[in-house]
């Protein structure tokens, strides 16, 4: 087979990828709204007109950039839901304890950043645990986010069990993939509608850029009337 002819078989198969990632990205509301209405019992986003978003941050703690973030969500006057790492809790005690003692809230990340679906149903139960039984020392925590975004209905079955609830969300700037504050800023402030769940990173050098980007976001957010707060503030407001 010639090598143009390679060429010409390859950009055939990439164009169609292209065209959907490209959809997906510039029109995420269709995409969100296929996928909450495939799984019902998975969060996306809570059905409302008010202007209120609900923020979360996955990953942390890490000793530098969590405390960056926890002073912006403080000049801005913000709560946020923290997806945490367990494993990245030890040494990094009296960082989950200002998140919670802020009025932040803690949910559950899995004990390492892993994808969750490729656990067998016994051991994404056990890590499941292994991490309700950390955050548990510092508060309670009833929201489950799988990492790399994937679940089956093994994960979602032992969820239930054990009274927690899937949260993804609906508002993504694919911060870990694209190193921009700028460009998470942007994206996020382009797609946010009432009752969207926003999702940045922190560890390292993604904490630090959710920190920059924040501080974009947060005032944009509160001159078009929105209110940030927390998934439970979101998700149960009457709590």
């Amino acid at each position: 087979m010639s090598c143009r002819k390679t060429l010409r078989i390859g950009a055939a198969v990439c164009a169609p990828v292209l065209v959907v990632g490209a959809f997906a990205l510039l029109h995420p509301d269709w995409i969100v709204a296929m996928l909450a209405q495939r799984s019902p019992e998975v969060v996306y986003f809570a059905r409302t007109q008010e202007p209120v978003v609900a923020l979360t941050i996955d990953d942390g703690p890490d000793a530098a950039a969590t405390p960056r973030i926890l002073d912006v969500l403080t000049r801005h006057g913000v709560r946020a839901t923290f997806f945490l790492i367990t494993s990245r809790i030890p040494g990094n005690e009296e960082i989950v304890a200002r998140i919670v003692e802020e009025s932040h809230e803690l949910a559950n990340h899995l004990t390492v950043d892993e994808p969750s679906i490729r656990l067998s149903p016994a051991g994404f139960e056990r890590r499941l645990l292994e991490a309700h039984d950390a955050l548990s020392e510092f508060a309670h925590v009833r929201w489950f986010r799988p990492g790399s975004g994937w679940y089956n209905a093994a994960m979602l079955a032992t969820l239930r069990r054990h009274g927690y609830r899937c949260i993804l969300g609906s508002v993504y700037p694919f911060d870990p993939q694209l190193p921009s504050a700028w460009f998470s800023a942007r994206y996020v402030l382009w797609t946010v509608r009432p009752g969207s769940i926003i999702v940045l990173h922190d560890y390292g050098g993604r904490g630090d850029r959710t920190a920059a980007a924040l501080d974009t976001i947060l005032p944009a957010l509160n001159r078009r009337g929105f209110r940030v707060v927390t998934l439970s503030e979101l998700l149960d407001p009457g709590a």
